[in-house]
């Protein structure tokens, strides 16, 4: 096989792979049938094995069920975080023949909002669970609110529960209306509102006959067809260094390669590329991919660059095009979301780990913290505990090159651990999101640890 050959099937498999895995995140109230639905999604889609339906149906009729309650498909796992085992998000894998799935279960409750923010951090499509008797309540527009401050690109929003409102268009046109022009102003691109009964299976998997008026599609239907975008002219190209390959064999007495996984963009043999935080460039003269040399290579592949020049490179530094280096800097103001349960405070110090990078930093200022319920800002809390969401104000001391989350949802997020034990703090995302920040006074410490 010729290098151009490989370097086509290459490019062809990993296109492949990268268009037919959707990432998604479901979230609900407890009594909207979140579970009922990820079980029906689950048989009906015939992605359960026999003797986890056989165990569901002895379970239900235990019960005195005439039919398999079909959210005991997941209840297991529930049962295992009660029991204390840690799991955050419940991941299950799918696949039908059209497309592959990983979807992220995850609680419903306010106190688990970190859970969610878990779960839809990597999620392509967040399908949000509304009970039609009940309408839009303050957990969906948390769970709007969480999605939208994400960068999740598409928003399903499936009314359950439709059989108990006798499949009535009206109420389903009402809830859709009210949803998709909150989560509109929220900045959420995408809104796709599907009438569903998940204990019935209407327009789950197939379409509901009860429901005539509704001509869309089924939540399987769009899931199988929603455009997973992989838009590589427009991203920026990124790539965190992990490792430097040295092998100084026989062999390959010069190699120097650096390895790691793109994690936005795409690189190409000749490009002019800048190595950050230092400030050096150089000339891409080859990249390895798989163990073959590639004229080009993207995101989310994990390749070796090889450069013109010796540099001074190692793990945590980022390669990047030199027309489109981002600018460095050691302050950072950010939204996070507070996942531990001792509180993060002004003045506190953390490590930021940002892709293959980790710093010494400082909480210089919590200028806000936002109230999912209706968006506002509390003032200057002083911290946050577990489940808030606010803006911070970070020093950092090493300059890095942090993207807007807007602009790259890998490279723009980082996380703040605790430098005594490695837990960690708060998930964050940089630059501006739909939460205004006001600009408060410099906070100066007199720990030491002032950059």
């Amino acid at each position: 096989m010729s290098s151009t050959t490989s370097s086509a099937a290459v490019e062809e498999l990993a296109d492949l792979s990268a268009t037919t895995l959707l990432r998604f995140a479901t979230a609900g109230s407890v009594d909207d049938g979140k579970s009922t639905l990820v079980g029906r999604l689950l048989h009906d889609s015939k992605s359960v094995l026999t003797d986890q339906l056989e165990a569901v149906e002895l379970a239900s009729r235990s019960r005195g069920a005439a039919e398999p309650d079909l959210a005991l498909l997941t209840d297991g796992l529930r049962a295992e975080r009660e029991q204390g085992i840690t799991i955050d998000v419940a991941y299950r894998y799918f696949a039908t023949p059209r497309r592959r799935f990983i979807l992220a279960d995850t609680p419903g409750h306010v106190q688990y909002t970190r859970n969610m923010v878990t779960g839809a951090s990597t999620a392509d499509l967040a399908v949000v669970l509304v009970d039609a008797r009940n309408g839009v309540i303050e957990q969906t527009r948390r769970h709007a609110a969480v999605a939208a401050l994400l960068r999740v690109p598409h928003v399903v929003l499936a009314v359950n529960k439709m059989d108990l409102v006798d499949y009535e268009e009206t109420v389903f046109a009402k809830i859709a209306e009210e949803f998709t022009a909150y989560a509109g102003q929220l900045g959420v691109p995408e809104i796709t509102a599907i009438p569903i009964s998940a204990l019935a299976g209407d327009n789950v998997v197939e379409p509901s006959a009860n429901m005539d008026w509704y001509g869309g599609p089924t939540v399987l239907e769009h899931l199988e067809t929603v455009p997973v975008s992989h838009d590589l002219t427009s991203c920026h190209a990124r790539l965190p260094v992990q490792y430097v390959i040295r092998p100084q064999t026989a062999e390959h007495p010069d190699y120097r390669g650096y390895a790691g996984q793109i994690a936005a963009g795409t690189f190409r043999v000749g490009e002019s590329v800048t190595v950050l935080p230092s400030g050096r460039t150089s000339k891409v003269t080859g990249i390895d991919l798989l163990g073959t040399a590639v004229d080009v290579a993207w995101t989310p592949q994990s390749v070796t660059l090889l450069l013109e020049d010796d540099i001074d490179i190692s793990r945590g530094d980022l390669i990047v095009p030199s027309h489109d280096a981002p600018a460095t800097s050691q302050d950072i103001e950010a939204t996070v979301c507070h996942v531990a349960d001792t509180p993060l405070v002004v003045g506190q110090r953390v490590l930021l780990k940002h892709t293959t990078r980790t710093v010494k930093a400082i909480v210089k200022e919590i200028p806000s913290r936002l109230t999912l319920d209706d968006l506002s800002q509390h003032p200057e809390p002083g911290q946050l505990v577990a489940n808030d969401i606010g803006r911070v104000k970070v020093r950092i001391a090493e300059a890095l090159a942090i993207d807007s989350y807007a602009d790259s949802r890998r490279t723009g997020s980082f996380l703040l651990v605790d430098p005594a034990d490695g837990t960690t703090l708060a998930a964050g995302m940089a630059g501006e999101s739909f939460a205004s920040a006001e600009d408060p006074k410099a906070l100066v410490d007199e720990e030491g640890w002032d950059f």
